[in-house]
């Protein structure tokens, strides 16, 4: 159901704009600098899965989305506030440049006008390269991962292939090879670990920037970068873990460093496409997968998500106010946390009832 919502979406979105810069409206390098540790994160989240019981995973979902819809919550207010303020400086130049007119003067114009499309071709509108890493990263995850199941569980070979899922060769890399000299020789390297250190560090050195950000994008320090890849790990185990894409924490995230709504929502969305997919795959392949069920709800899902992203954007034009996507993820996520939550609770109490055995799975039976 979330990959269909999600890649729905990033059909409509991938011909958008940036709503202010000469950009798409997913932020390609801030996807490059995040989605490989979440699909690094996603291996060990569904490991978890398997090995958590059922009321841990329950417990862990009530406390990360009550506190990432309370932060986005209180984020959308601030945002709210600040649009109000705009939209009366806004009026009051209007009404200015009214009465000048009405006395006969016409000031002249500061400059160019915009004339950014909001929508372009699908391939002007795709940063090629950055999207070629990002499958680069998601394709090794799936051949190592498919190749997996035709192992023994906690085998010797089940083993070495889940370590090949942050490991591979990258020899002729030039590129790569000359902005991390020090990770990146002639040896074996994570290849997740590997492109994002990559996009990290030309963000430290400023060869390539955060653009949805604007000028603010260009200043990154090192210990910033690193909480920010930590972080990209820890929403892949979570997203993993629940079964949700990453999207839930990444999009909060995002909006924590300043980029835009619009943006922050189509990127973190892009990125869950991604996820997503891995998780349908993994989950498949440990046969906790429903087939029938997962095809109604994936119909269900791109419907909906393609008529919530038209009906959003045009109470956007006309309310002017992008923060109503700030509250629209704080109160998705809020629902979420009670639906899933009380399902869970009542399951778990079912479970008491019965005197089921509630611990610790094993993570090395044949499933």
């Amino acid at each position: 159901m979330i990959m269909g919502a999600a890649a729905s979406t990033v059909y409509y979105n991938i011909r958008l704009r940036h709503p202010t810069l000469s950009m798409p409206i997913i932020d390609y390098d801030l996807a490059l600098l995040f989605q490989p540790m979440l699909m690094l994160g996603i291996s060990i989240g569904v490991a978890f899965n398997v090995l958590f019981a059922d009321w841990m995973v329950t417990i862990l979902l009530l406390i990360i989305f009550l506190v990432t819809s309370t932060k986005a919550f209180f984020r959308g207010v601030a945002a709210w506030k600040k649009e109000t303020l705009f939209k009366k400086e806004a009026a009051r130049i209007l009404a200015q440049t009214v009465n000048e007119e009405a006395e006969g003067y016409i000031p002249l114009s500061s400059g160019p006008t915009n004339s950014r499309r909001e929508q372009v071709s699908i391939f002007e509108n795709i940063c090629w390269s950055e999207l070629g890493l990002l499958l680069l990263v998601w394709g090794t995850f799936l051949a190592l991962q498919i190749t997996k199941n035709y192992t023994s569980n906690c085998s010797i070979s089940y083993w070495v292939l889940n370590s090949l899922q942050h490991y591979k060769f990258f020899r002729g890399k030039k590129n790569i090879q000359q902005n991390i000299p020090n990770i990146a020789s002639n040896s074996k390297i994570p290849v997740a670990v590997a492109v994002t250190m990559h996009e990290a560090v030309n963000l430290y050195k400023g060869e390539k920037k955060i653009q949805s950000k604007g000028d603010e994008g260009t200043n990154w320090r090192a210990f910033q970068l690193i909480l920010y890849c930590l972080i990209g790990i820890l929403a892949g185990i979570v997203g993993g873990l629940l079964g949700l894409g990453g999207g839930f924490i990444l999009g909060p995230l995002f909006l924590e460093l300043g980029v835009p709504p619009q943006v922050s929502s189509a990127t973190a969305t892009f990125i869950m496409t991604f996820s997503a997919s891995m998780y349908v795959i993994e989950y498949y392949l440990l046969k906790r997968f429903p087939v029938p069920y997962a095809l109604y709800f994936s119909v269900v899902a791109i419907i909906s998500a393609l008529i919530g992203q038209k009906a959003v954007g045009k109470l956007i034009k006309i309310l002017g106010r992008a923060s109503l996507i700030i509250f629209i993820l704080a109160f998705t996520i809020f629902f979420s946390a009670v639906s899933l939550g009380g399902t869970g609770i009542f399951n778990m109490i079912g479970k008491m009832e019965r005197h089921e055995y509630m611990g610790f799975e094993n993570l090395c039976k044949q499933h």
